[in-house]
C-alpha cells in the first residue's frame, strides 16, 4: 500500500509500505494492505511504518487526520518530534 506522510513544513515521507501503526484518538490502530476505507483523528504518539526488507520507522508525532482509500493511506500532521 502507499503511505504519504505530511506536516505544514515538508513532506516526511512518501513510498510503498508494508503496514503502518498510528496513535488514533482512542487508542493505537493499524492498517495493512487492503484495509476497508477509513478517517480517524490522530492523537500525540508512535506512528510506525515498515517498508519491504528495510528496518520499522517511528514518527514521534502530535495531532493530525490519517485518510485510508484504496491502498493509498494519507497523513497530514500537525507536528512531529523526530524522524
Amino acid at each position: 500500500m502507499f503511505l504519504e506522510i505530511i506536516t505544514p513544513d515538508e513532506k516526511v515521507f512518501e513510498g510503498e509500505v508494508m503496514y503502518a501503526t498510528f496513535p488514533g484518538a482512542d487508542g493505537v490502530f493499524q492498517i495493512l494492505n487492503n484495509h476497508a476505507p477509513l478517517v480517524s483523528i490522530l492523537g500525540k504518539g508512535d506512528i510506525k511504518y515498515r517498508q519491504e526488507k528495510e528496518k520499522e520507522v517511528h514518527i514521534l508525532a502530535e495531532g493530525g487526520v490519517v485518510e485510508v482509500k484504496n491502498n493509498s493511506v494519507n497523513v497530514l500532521l500537525e507536528k512531529i518530534y523526530n524522524e
